[in-house]
């Protein structure tokens, strides 16, 4: 266990709502740790004196005066509350981006190639539409006339000494 997981776990550990195993992590560190150590006996001091001070009962007036500040916040519109009170950083950001994309639009226009898939498509269609093989076709799209030709037995190859 560190120094941070420590620090973390210490107001559980002081108050004694931590687990048992994690309490024992905790007691190993301190027991190594001297900065721990002393934190600790610190937040312990604390608290005795916190437990020794009277426990004051709120004002009689204290929860009306609680609503009375909660009615004079300012209500905050939720989610989509921006839109109903534009602020100047939004007014900015609109002028900023239609700026932008009047820029953006004005700049020259270069000439558009075609995509690229159809260019390949292209250019291999053109690459095969001069070859001899295509005028016999249909003799290669069916495959009946290689049925016709004769059959010749395989000629086992003999070892050669």
């Amino acid at each position: 266990m560190n120094c941070k997981a420590v620090e973390k776990s210490s107001i559980g550990y002081l108050d004694g709502r931590i687990d048992p195993h994690r309490r024992r992590e905790i007691e190993a560190h301190l027991a190594g740790c001297g900065a721990c150590r002393e934190r600790a006996r610190q937040f312990r001091e604390i608290w005795g004196i916190l437990e020794e001070s009277p426990v004051l009962p709120p004002s009689p007036g204290f929860d009306a005066s609680v609503r009375v500040r909660i009615a004079q916040e300012p209500h905050r519109g939720g989610v989509w509350g921006w839109l109903s009170a534009p602020s100047p950083r939004l007014a900015i950001g609109v002028t900023a981006l239609l700026v932008f994309s009047v820029w953006l639009s004005s700049l020259p226009r270069e000439a558009q190639s075609p995509p690229a898939a159809s260019s390949t498509v292209e250019t291999e269609f053109m690459m095969i539409a001069d070859l001899p093989v295509l005028e016999d076709y249909d003799v290669l799209s069916n495959f009946d006339a290689l049925s016709e030709l004769p059959v010749q037995p395989a000629v086992k190859p003999q070892p050669r000494l």
